[in-house]
């Protein structure tokens, strides 16, 4: 086969496609930035133009920008979003599902969503499909997908014999065995990729051969950035879990982590234990949570080596520090992590793509077969995941060891399972393996009131009971592995928020999974918020724990801003009437009040609404203080 061609207007390219395939298209599309969304929605455009035409889309977390709830949260975000986005464009079949305006012809399957943004949409849960990650590639081919399109790393050099798959080889190189199949059997499919610069260029196994390819767009137009979504602030509560998630993990074991707050927190953890030891050991006993006889608490003599579905930056930051340091070698190529995809912020993107070629040889971006199953060369898997800890989130988890990660209470799914099931399972058959889920112990309900997400009973799991091994809140580690349901309660009780204590233990007590002589700790019993406050506040004020521990593209004024706008959206009609009146009193302050108002558009009202907002604003910024 030879290298076409590259079209240059996406319209062509989507024509060109067509003319390949036909007009009844099943159309795979890589989860997170490895949509070619020039060239998608150039096929969106086609069959919303022409009713006949059939397009089945089948992908997962479909990026959008969020929608603002209130003035002021738009007056906040949509500066932001314009620096972080630029000129990534919308997906317009996301856009039409937003609206419920999607053509009949067209349909939309999604195996993971963009959490929290599809809570409210019918169309969108309707057409949801729960998948492990591990199972997507054999169920697009039970499907029929007849187009595989993604975007491209070109290759820097100027050179055209290879792109690379860059951020997703995850399903792609899956899919490479049904894609050459359809080929020799004469049915019809079309591999087609979208060129763009700004992805890194990842060598080894996600390099393609331009000869593979069916369909290429190189846009005449510049090259879109990448979606780069903002950093969230890492709560004390999150920084105790991670403290005490961080002496599970061991020194020349397999590490597996996601992305969020909990994520980074985890990582600076790490790192802490690694490069302020004595500090590290300090912030574990201030939480009042001696660690058990086997907690690992050293430095990383040996170091960790990366198995994860999902490239961080976290996992970047490890290396730097020195943490993520075990390679191990896979067909010649030594690596310090496998993963299958990637998604971060835009410093992420950069620092991917300025690192020297040797060094970017061993960040080994692979099938999901691979991170995510044992199959292939089991043998050499076992050995390289020595020690392994799979590190991740649920919402909610129930008294006798049951977790919900991606649904809430009533069916609507919030995210997806990903591959939070391949890696519990994985924990299950390695030797030594561990499977830890951090769940915070409460979460903020209506008007702020807490509510605890360790629950007696919880009508969707993504991880059954069965399963069970270790729980991790801020108040503790709950090794549950093995455990009866009596001793995974009691376990689980001393790790939930002490103000539902009572109310657990009774609903236990009554269907029998507790005795009625059952007394907690007294430790327990001071499992609240004000305990983390006072182990960790100091720490957070000297910088130890920062609000955003790997950096964050937000100005000062704004991280400033995130707890005053935090109290205002959670505050009370009795709360917000006092922030009014305390806002209003006195005129805003030279320096943090007046950059901030200045930063929100309201430094010089021009109607009473805003002057309204202003006082609020100021308000809750002094009520802060």
């Amino acid at each position: 086969m030879t290298s076409p061609e590259p079209f240059r207007d996406p319209v062509r390219a989507a024509e060109a496609t067509i003319d390949r395939v036909g007009r009844d298209i099943a159309l795979a599309i890589p989860v997170g930035i490895g949509k070619p969304n020039s060239l998608v929605n150039a096929l969106y455009g086609l069959a919303a133009a022409d009713r006949g035409l059939k397009l089945r889309i089948y992908t997962g977390l479909s990026l959008v920008r969020p929608r603002y709830k209130s003035d002021l949260e738009r007056r906040f975000v949509a500066p932001l979003l314009e620096r972080l986005f630029g000129t990534w464009p919308d997906l317009a079949y996301a856009e039409a599902m937003r609206r419920g305006k999607l053509p009949d012809n067209i349909e939309v399957h999604e195996f993971f969503l963009q959490a929290g943004q599809w809570l409210s949409n019918d169309a969108m849960q309707q057409s949801y499909a729960s998948l492990s990650y591990s199972h997507v590639a054999a169920h697009l081919m039970r499907c029929g997908v007849n187009v595989m399109a993604q975007l491209v790393a070109p290759q820097p050099n100027g050179a055209t014999t290879h792109i690379s798959l860059s951020s997703n080889p995850d399903i792609a190189l899956d899919l490479k065995g049904y894609i050459d199949a359809r080929r020799k059997s004469g049915q019809p499919v079309a591999v087609a990729v979208e060129l763009n610069a700004n992805l890194p260029y990842m060598p080894g196994v996600a390099e393609v051969p331009r000869a593979d390819l069916d369909i290429v767009l190189d846009p005449a137009a510049r090259h879109f950035d990448l979606f780069a979504p903002p950093k969230e602030p890492v709560t004390l509560a999150d920084y105790a879990m991670a403290l005490h998630a961080a002496t599970l993990v061991k020194d020349g074991g397999t590490l597996q982590i996601g992305i969020g707050s909990f994520a980074d927190a985890l990582t600076h953890a790490l790192i802490l234990r690694h490069t302020q030891n004595a500090r590290f050991r300090e912030l574990l006993i201030k939480l009042g949570e001696p660690p058990a006889a086997d907690a690992e608490l050293g430095p990383f003599a040996q170091g960790l080596y990366g198995s994860s579905e999902m490239l961080v930056d976290g996992f970047l930051a490890l290396r730097r520090a020195g943490v993520l340091k075990r390679r191990v070698e896979t067909a010649g190529q030594r690596a310090l992590v496998h993963a299958g995809f990637f998604l971060g912020n835009r410093a992420f993107y950069d620092e991917l793509k300025a690192m020297p070629p040797a060094e970017l040889q061993e960040i080994v971006m692979t099938a999901i077969s691979y991170t995510n199953t044992l199959g292939g060369d089991r043998a050499a898997k076992i050995e390289q995941r020595r020690d392994a800890r799979f590190i991740n989130t649920a919402l909610v988890v129930t008294l006798l060891g049951a977790a919900s990660a991606d649904q809430l209470e009533d069916g609507r799914v919030i995210s997806g399972i990903g591959g939070q099931g391949d890696f519990v399972t994985m924990a299950h058959e390695l030797p030594d393996a561990r499977s830890i889920i951090a769940v915070r112990a409460t979460r903020s309900g209506p008007r702020g009131k807490p509510t605890s997400n360790v629950v007696w009973r919880h009508a969707n799991a993504s991880m059954p009971r069965q399963l069970r091994d270790i729980f991790v809140t801020e108040y503790g580690i709950a090794d549950v592995r093995g455990r009866s349901d009596r001793e995974v309660a009691e376990a689980m009780l001393a790790i939930a928020d002490s103000r539902f204590h009572a109310e657990l233990q009774q609903e236990a007590t009554k269907i029998g999974k507790l005795t009625a002589s059952f007394r907690l700790s007294t430790a327990a019993g001071d499992n609240r918020p004000e305990r983390i406050t006072e182990a960790l506040g100091a720490a957070r004020r000297e910088g130890l724990l920062p609000l955003f521990p790997l950096g964050t593209e937000m100005t000062d004024v704004e991280q400033a801003l995130i707890p005053t706008l935090g109290a205002l959206k959670q505050a009370g009609s009795t709360d917000l009437a006092r922030m009014l009146w305390r806002g209003a009193q006195s005129p805003t302050q030279p320096g943090a009040e007046h950059s901030a108002m200045v930063r929100l558009g309201l430094a010089k009202p021009a109607s009473w609404k805003e002057t309204a907002m202003r006082a609020l604003v100021l308000g809750a910024m002094r009520s802060k203080r």
